[in-house]
């Protein structure tokens, strides 16, 4: 299961040269997971009044063409792997106009629980689960 989420560049997320800073695909990345949740009935917002959280443990990124401001990209998030509690996503990222591929990735999350101190790990929850799977 996948999801397509559309973002376009700003000005102020290019440098000088009008090309994407390298940490804003890291953001682009969080956009598409949170909306991809929300998209499949979890918003992350829910998750945390609920006492949960996901924090990234673990991340990759690798480019491989440059993205320029006012490009429209697409953002394709999909899970590659759940354990008791943690999630691993996967990215791409493509500019649809000439199909050019701009980045790969994965985030590695983990489920934590936020009315522990400390935090400590928490499973994650069976309608979660439902929904990676």
């Amino acid at each position: 299961m996948h999801y397509d989420h559309q973002v376009q560049v700003r000005y102020g997320e290019t440098d000088q040269m009008g090309v994407v800073h390298h940490a804003n695909y890291l953001l682009y990345f969080e956009e598409a997971r949170t909306a991809f949740l929300a998209h499949h009935g979890q918003p992350y917002g829910q998750l945390e009044k609920d006492g949960l959280a996901l924090p990234v443990r673990k991340l990759d990124l690798r480019f491989r063409a440059p993205a320029h401001y006012e490009d429209k990209l697409c953002v394709r998030v999909s899970v590659e792997r759940i354990t008791a509690a943690s999630v691993r996503f996967v990215y791409e990222i493509k500019r649809p106009i000439n199909d050019v591929l701009i980045a790969t990735g994965c985030t590695e999350l983990a489920c934590i629980d936020l009315t522990s101190t400390p935090r400590r790990p928490h499973v994650l929850p069976e309608a979660m689960r439902e929904l990676f799977g």
